[in-house]
């Protein structure tokens, strides 16, 4: 589970309710239910979910706990992994062929990289395959950005309702206004107007903001990923030098993934070797099972 993105949410609730509840006598929790109001909630929730629903086809609501899960779950995915795998693939493609890696490519969970190391075992070339994988690259981010689209829609329309259901109390306000009642109900009245307001800004910074902001930081890095895996079985398609296309690979990940990677490799102490043998298990266990 991703730490930050609930710890987040767990501070702007308490945020929230602390500046609703703190003032100048201390903590009031019946302050609460001055923020409460059924009609507002309709009209900022509602009118931004209705128009939503006018504006993308069903499937992408569909979609919504599958893009909640993505946010909330921790990416397990160790990019070095992958550079050893290809390493790995490599001198395998250099010792008996590319058709030796047929059968590995089949037992890989990575769906995409079993596809690419299939695709480069049949007899295509390299510049047919990139411009392949570019033209698969683009669609997987133009579907990314659909995805974000409706939670940066949402963003924009949370607070737009929020205007809306203003307007419409200071209308009812001035309306209801008289001179039997004076001023006496024109701060509650005025509350109660603003309080759509309210509620379109956390729709749209506490909600859809957030998931789309991580939404966005998770697919560029699963974009990563296969960027990586691209330019291995590229690479391996090319018969490159397997420490060379490491080397390559190694560009892929950030300083701190690299010194990591390059700690575990080179640590002579207890701990040390035993992250280096666990890495290379895993390794070893997707790459050469099929050689049993």
């Amino acid at each position: 589970m991703e730490i930050t993105t609930i710890l987040g949410y767990v501070l702007v609730v308490f945020t929230i309710i602390f500046g609703m509840t703190f003032g100048a006598t201390g903590f009031d929790f019946g302050a609460i239910g001055n923020f409460i109001n059924i009609p507002s909630v309709f009209i900022t929730i509602g009118g931004t979910f209705f128009v939503l629903l006018a504006s993308f086809p069903f499937k992408t609501f569909k979609n919504i706990p599958k893009h909640l899960k993505m946010v909330i779950q921790k990416d397990k995915k160790d990019p070095y992994e992958y550079v050893e795998i290809l390493t790995e693939l490599s001198k395998e493609a250099r010792r008996k062929g590319l058709l030796a890696l047929e059968d590995k490519a089949n037992e890989f969970e990575d769906q995409f990289l079993k596809e690419s190391v299939l695709l480069i075992v049949d007899a295509i070339e390299p510049d047919k395959l990139r411009d392949w994988f570019d033209q698969k690259l683009s669609y997987i981010e133009m579907r990314n950005e659909e995805d974000r689209k409706f939670y940066d829609m949402g963003a924009t329309l949370g607070p737009a309702f929020g205007m809306i259901g203003t307007l419409i109390g200071l209308v009812n306000m001035l309306a209801n206004m008289s001179l039997d009642g004076g001023a006496s109900t024109l701060g509650a009245d005025m509350s109660v107007a603003l309080i759509t307001t309210l509620y379109g800004s956390i729709l749209a910074n506490c909600i859809f903001m957030p998931i789309s902001t991580k939404l966005q930081i998770i697919q560029e890095r699963e974009v990563l990923f296969k960027e990586l895996i691209i330019e291995g079985v590229i690479c391996i398609k090319e018969g490159e030098n397997p420490k060379y296309i490491k080397e390559k690979l190694l560009n892929f990940l950030n300083e701190n993934e690299i010194a990591k990677a390059m700690g575990a490799e080179g640590a002579d102490g207890k701990e040390g070797k035993k992250a280096k043998g666990k890495a290379k298990t895993k390794v070893k266990a997707k790459v050469k099972e099929g050689n049993a």
